[in-house]
């Protein structure tokens, strides 16, 4: 990881930008932390794209694989996942349950006991995304098929079938909170004694 990390930072970064890098293995997933300067050494400031973002983990999940490590750099939705990552302080709030996720839980009950299944603005874009997708992967698994690879075609339509359906953070919670409800039935029907 941290051999990878160093090759991926001096192939993008030398002699232009400063950087130091430390690797971190005091917690389950090992990994390393790279800080940047903003301004190269010419002045120039640098600016961070989506695309700079996707095409540095593209190139880092390369240095893995020279070492010998498996890694890609698949999208979210190549993945089949349909949630976005939180920002930084939104996930760390979540994580000690903040006012803002209970507000939008709050929210997201109110809408559920008044029957609102409203669709959100984003849901379309989703949905979309999602049918692009799936197309893709049947092209991949019909095309393995067709070169004779029977067993991972039908490797690549389970995983098809077993993709979560695409929702919306709005959808992401009712899911969560029916979920929550449900066990909270079965605990009520069934006690533990």
């Amino acid at each position: 990881m941290l051999a990878a990390a160093r090759n991926f930072a001096r192939e993008e970064f030398a002699l232009q930008h400063r950087y130091a890098l430390v690797l971190h293995t005091d917690e389950p997933h090992p990994h390393v932390h790279l800080v940047l300067k903003a301004i190269s050494e010419q002045g120039v400031r640098l600016n961070i794209q989506k695309a700079t973002l996707r095409q540095w983990r593209a190139e880092f999940a390369r240095h893995l694989r020279l070492l010998g490590v498996p890694a890609n750099a698949t999208e979210r939705a190549v993945r089949g996942e349909s949630r976005k990552a939180k920002k930084d302080g939104i996930y760390r709030a979540r994580a000690r349950a903040s006012t803002y996720m209970r507000a939008q839980v709050a929210a997201v009950a109110s809408a559920l006991l008044k029957g609102d299944t409203g669709t959100e603005p984003g849901k379309h874009a989703i949905v979309e995304t999602r049918r692009r997708v799936e197309q893709s992967w049947h092209t991949v698994a019909s095309q393995l098929a067709s070169e004779g690879h029977h067993e991972l075609a039908d490797v690549v339509r389970r995983f098809v079938d077993t993709m979560p359906p695409p929702r919306t953070e709005r959808e992401w919670v009712a899911y969560e909170l029916r979920q929550q409800l449900g066990n909270s039935r079965v605990r009520d029907q069934h006690p533990t004694r």
